[in-house]
């Protein structure tokens, strides 16, 4: 007999799935239905021997708190770059900016460096191959210092702290 944690190990994966599925299909019909979750069982058992193992979450009342501010964050970033934007006599100071790493684990390092993606205005270009520094693009930076411990402070400490403590 098989055991229901061998063959839906990531239920909240399948379930994303098919619901993306049935966006996609734009229908619920029954057959959709059906091929929907048969494919989000599917998927995952498929493809789960290409996964890192992802590190448990030791604070999760900080990563909510975390999520809720990388989503405020966004919002203040779109305001900024559509104002540098309208203001077109205002002089921008890109610059690539070397941002050393504290994280340790893959895991969390991607999730920085797509934080740091996601907020407007700044990019991750690259992770270096000794997995201790992350070259950042800033849209506009007037002070490369303040720009590293913002990012310390506001993404990767409270990253740390959620997974790596």
């Amino acid at each position: 007999m098989i055991q229901s944690r061998s063959w839906l190990r990531t239920p909240l994966l399948s379930i994303l799935l098919l619901i993306v599925w049935l966006l996609l299909v734009r229908s619920m019909a029954i057959g959709h239905i059906l091929l929907g979750g048969f494919l989000s069982i599917i998927i995952p058992l498929v493809t789960r021997r290409f996964w890192d193992v992802q590190p448990s979450v030791k604070k999760p009342w900080l990563l909510l708190r975390f999520v809720l501010r990388v989503l405020a964050d966004i919002i203040v970033a779109n305001l900024e770059v559509a104002w540098l934007i309208v203001n077109p006599w205002r002089r921008l100071k890109p610059a690539f900016v070397e941002y050393p790493l504290m994280l340790e684990e893959r895991f969390t390092i991607t999730l920085l460096a797509n934080t740091i993606s996601l907020t407007p205005g700044t990019v991750s270009a690259n992770l270096r191959m000794d997995g201790k520094t992350l070259l950042i693009h800033a849209l506009n930076v007037e002070d490369e210092e303040a720009l590293i411990e913002e990012i310390r402070e506001r993404y990767e400490r409270p990253l740390k702290e959620i997974y790596e403590c």
